[in-house]
């Protein structure tokens, strides 16, 4: 899978999709991958990627491809 990806019209790398997501800068980030759900607002895309937004955590954050929705799963 391509580290790179597109949300709403702009190539992410997952570092960046990380930070769109959780709305700040974060430490580091996996791959991006396809998530197994759809977007609840406007049924696109999802894709999901771990990462650390500090020292001691770890979350995995999804973002719609196609609108603003995104949400964090607490994996602690």
């Amino acid at each position: 899978m391509a580290d790179n990806r597109v949300v709403q019209g702009r190539m992410v790398t997952p570092k960046s999709l990380a930070e769109l997501i959780e709305g700040e800068s974060v430490m580091d980030a996996e791959a991006i991958e396809d998530a197994d759900r759809e977007c609840p607002e406007c049924a696109g895309d999802v894709l999901e990627v771990g990462y650390m937004p500090g020292v001691t955590s770890f979350v995995t954050g999804y973002k719609c491809q196609d609108c603003d929705w995104s949400a964090i799963e607490d994996d602690d």
